[in-house]
């Protein structure tokens, strides 16, 4: 039998699926696969928690304690991939343009090893509004809830590079100090590179976790993006590309407010977009950038850099290049690949 499942009917697809007795046809977004039926192991898959991510920086264990409500919204991107951009954009959706506070209280990031646990818990749970919760964790580290919308960001993983290097390198004293002296740190802190190119190759190259083979001394970006990638057909998970957003805003986040379900009046979408734009988001950094910025050198200023892609192509040299090939070929189905690099 064939079945139509509209994007607004969240999970649909999975409840048909119980349902069955034999294979059937399942047509998503004018997408079509044939899947088994629920007693195999290769019918529809819901994405499941494997792995625990525990680094310098994260510990996934913490999600363990957050009770979602219906209409929560979870963030995911691997890092500097359009996270904090994200967060305002459905921060503008929530509240049209009048947010009660900054963006990086409302919005916390779940597994970070700071503040604690139990304050990051009462402040969400005090908030009457809807939800929206940042994450980096790939989908086999985070406790999957069907009835929870998932945004994704991907982006061109040398990009990701070029930001990840201004965000790294310009890290307070005072910062890496605070989080070095955090109780329960798994692993070592990250060097202290002082050179582009040689944090280049460890990230591209050499991995914090046994499963992952890049995105040190972090995590995997390449790894992070499959695994949403796979899921990407679920009527709860939305992914967006940030060359998407770079090239037509308005488009998606018009998009992004259907996903959520959020209706916003005509003449409210030049402001909410405005508010946005990298300018206006800049304008505003202390409000939008973590923490207010508090743990970089120049402040939030210095978190939001440029904003713009490819200027890996004039920075990394072609054998520099060519470790990026041999990751992505390793890592990423082509498809995904496909998307990441060119949107």
């Amino acid at each position: 039998m064939a079945v139509f499942v509209d994007r607004q009917a969240l999970l649909s697809a999975v409840a048909i699926y119980r349902t069955q007795s034999g294979p059937f046809v399942l047509t998503l977004r004018g997408h079509s696969e044939r899947f088994s039926s629920p007693n195999s192991d290769m019918g529809l898959q819901l994405p499941r928690r494997t792995r625990i991510y525990q680094n310098w920086v994260i510990d996934s264990r913490r999600w363990n304690s957050l009770v979602h409500r219906a209409d929560d919204i979870v963030i995911a991107t691997s890092l500097k991939a359009g996270t904090t951009w994200m967060q305002a954009i459905i921060s503008n959706l929530i509240f049209a343009g009048e947010a009660p506070a900054p963006v990086h209280e409302l919005s916390p990031f779940m597994e970070a090893r700071l503040p604690e646990i139990e304050r990051v818990l009462a402040s969400l749970e005090q908030q009457p509004n809807r939800r929206f919760i940042k994450t980096h964790l790939p989908l086999d580290g985070l406790p999957f809830d069907s009835s929870v919308k998932y945004v994704y960001v991907g982006r061109d993983t040398r990009d990701v590079f070029m930001s990840l290097w201004n965000h790294h390198s310009n890290y307070s004293e005072e910062m890496l100090a605070l989080v070095g002296a955090l109780p329960g740190r798994v692993g070592d802190m990250p060097p202290r590179y002082n050179d582009m190119h040689e944090m280049w190759r460890d990230w591209i190259s050499r991995a914090s976790f046994a499963w992952q083979h890049d995105g040190y001394p972090y995590w995997s970006h390449l790894q992070h993006a499959q695994s949403y990638w796979i899921h990407r057909h679920l009527p709860n998970i939305l992914i967006v590309h940030y060359s998407d957003l770079l090239e037509n805003l308005g488009r998606e986040m018009q998009r992004i407010a259907q996903f959520l379900e959020i209706e916003i009046a005509a003449e409210k979408w030049p402001v909410l977009v405005h508010n946005c734009t990298f300018e206006a988001m800049r304008a505003k950094a202390e409000y939008y950038a973590p923490f207010g910025g508090i743990f970089w050198r120049g402040g939030a200023q210095t978190f939001f850099s440029s904003g713009r892609n490819n200027r890996w192509r004039s920075a990394l040299t072609p054998d520099e290049l060519a470790l990026y090939q041999k990751a992505a070929e390793r890592t990423l189905s082509p498809d995904c690949r496909e998307w990441l690099e060119h949107a």
